[in-house]
């Protein structure tokens, strides 16, 4: 399967991170280009009214591909894809992952599923590991048991760093045992393994990507789980100083959701499979990072200090060598441009 023409892919093998030619070629096949026309593919992304569900949607429908969002708007926002709904080939269904019935109604003649719905938070599932247990395990299952029973080609799943877990060895590569540290890195750990099997149990192609601490576009500032980068932004942008859980020496491998979203695309157009860090492959530490910020923006603020948060690892940074190889990903954007991308976005009227 490729997005244009559906012709022979490459797939990625799961231990080794070696391609070889794919197992069939369907570009001639008169059914399918009837479903699904002669440029695109009919997809449904889950969470697609999310932050980078959202952001993923609007590229696939750039592309000319027809998307289906799967959201219970829980934490995704209608008005995120409202634009996409009018005069694009794009509808939103309102329903959960946990909802099995209601996948295998909505996966009917599906090519591809891009699984990003997801309760995402560390801190969060700390204090209900059962509600992030039932979305992020029991929802991934229910998806790939959909998949499997709708004849859904492809799986492409969003897995996340946190399976590393507080290993010194850096960078991060696939091949290292996981160690996760909280329940929402067990949770996606699990959907890993769920992959895997139905990959070799039942021929369903599925990848995993690991996300490494995705920022841009979209990304709400405003809950309580909320991620550094926009909590960051708006609070400078409002001239509030900035706050710091831990001493802010503690690193990341930030990652701009544009090239989550490509790298989502470039493992769809290569029938990937197996496990690939998506990230940029550089670290900054967090006092770097409301430096920069505070730059970009041209202001000078006070940091406030405040106690770390159970749960939350000391570094991060990702090798990237089997996404290159698999996928062809290579990221686009470098730290300062996603942050002035970001930072224009939030301060963009109304």
């Amino acid at each position: 399967m490729t997005l244009n023409g559906r012709g022979a892919g490459v797939v990625f093998n799961w231990l080794h991170g070696t391609c070889k030619a794919h197992r069939y070629c369907i570009s001639g096949d008169t059914q399918s280009s009837e479903i699904y026309g002669t440029k695109g593919m009919k997809t449904v992304v889950t969470g697609g009214a999310g932050f980078i569900g959202s952001n993923l949607v609007e590229l696939l429908l750039d592309e000319g591909h027809a998307v289906l969002i799967l959201d219970d708007l829980s934490t995704g926002k209608k008005e995120n894809v409202s634009t996409f709904l009018e005069g694009r080939d794009c509808s939103l269904k309102q329903g959960s992952v946990t909802d099995l019935r209601l996948l295998k109604e909505i996966f009917q003649d599906v090519e591809c599923v891009f699984h990003q719905a997801a309760i995402p938070s560390v801190q969060r599932s700390v204090e209900n590991p059962r509600a992030t247990h039932e979305v992020n395990v029991n929802g991934t299952l229910n998806v790939l048991l959909a998949a499997r029973d709708c004849g859904v080609e492809q799986v492409i799943y969003a897995s996340s760093s946190s399976v590393y877990g507080d290993t010194p060895t850096l960078p991060k590569h696939e091949e290292m045992l996981p160690t996760p540290k909280s329940p929402y890195a067990v949770s996606k750990l699990t959907g890993e393994y769920y992959c895997r099997v139905f990959a070799e149990v039942y021929g369903l192609q599925a990848v995993s990507l690991r996300y490494f601490n995705v920022y841009g576009p979209r990304q709400d500032p405003y809950s309580e789980y909320a991620a550094v980068i926009p909590r960051f932004i708006t609070r400078i942008l409002a001239h509030h100083p900035p706050v710091i859980y831990g001493d802010g020496t503690q690193t990341r491998d930030f990652t701009f959701v544009k090239d989550v979203a490509r790298a989502n695309l470039l493992a769809a157009e290569r029938n990937a499979e197996g496990v690939c860090n998506i990230a940029c492959g550089v670290r900054i530490s967090i006092n770097e990072l409301a430096a920069s910020i505070m730059e970009l923006i041209g202001v000078e603020l006070e940091v406030r200090y405040d106690e770390p948060r159970p749960g939350d690892i000391k570094d991060s940074l990702a090798d990237i060598a089997r996404a290159r190889e698999a996928l062809g990903f290579q990221p686009e954007f470098a730290l300062t441009e996603g942050l002035a991308e970001t930072i224009r976005w939030f301060q963009r009227p109304g």
